[in-house]
């Protein structure tokens, strides 16, 4: 399912600050990330890592068009970008996306890889306890591009159809019980309604 090369809009869930280094370590290309400016989930000793990452920051809570538009010019250069559409690791099940990916997806037209990251939320307890920590990442298949309807800019309809069609493609990559409010069983689905609360007004 991994494309040879860009341009690339690389989508997955966010359980742990240490996600990137998952898809890092998996990735056989060299890819940019958008990530927050801030990691409020992360220990402050690890901050430096974005500086290894090259993440793109974005301020949680603004339109972050400077961070769209540096995102966008890669992907406009065939560059393989990654983002986590939730917009942060606070939640251990799948939340809705931020609109942010889903204006990425509609402005470039790039073909979209669904990733699904399993087992990153316990990663640390098991590191703790001395038990080998096992992290999975399913790769999904290329879907999109998600072609524009012409206008100038897409409405706030339109990109939260895109950004439920990403949430959904990375839902099939994880077990129901990771899926969130886009599980299958009504017993996952109805146990996450307060996870979907953003941590930022």
């Amino acid at each position: 399912n991994l494309p040879a090369g860009g341009p690339l809009l690389v989508v997955a869930n966010h359980f742990n600050f240490m996600d990137p280094l998952f898809l890092i370590h998996t990735s056989p290309w060299p890819m940019e990330f958008v990530g927050g400016a801030k990691m409020p989930n992360a220990p402050r000793i690890v901050h430096f890592l974005q500086r290894l990452f090259g993440v793109i920051p974005t301020y949680r809570g603004t339109g972050a068009r400077g961070t769209l538009k540096v995102a966008e010019s890669i992907l406009r250069q065939d560059g393989v970008l990654a983002i986590f559409p939730e917009g942060g690791s606070w939640a251990a099940v799948l939340r809705p996306a931020r609109p942010g990916t889903a204006f990425l997806a509609w402005r470039t037209n790039a073909s979209v890889i669904p990733i699904g990251i399993h087992g990153s939320d316990t990663f640390w307890k098991q590191v703790r306890t001395q038990k080998r920590a096992q992290v999975t990442l399913t790769i999904g298949k290329p879907f999109g591009p998600f072609n524009s309807s012409g206008a100038s800019r897409p409405g706030r309809d339109e990109l939260d159809q895109i950004g439920e069609s990403i949430m959904r493609h990375i839902a099939d990559q994880l077990p129901q019980e990771k899926r969130g409010c886009y599980s299958d069983d009504p017993f996952f689905f109805n146990d996450t309604a307060t996870t979907e609360i953003y941590t930022w007004a």
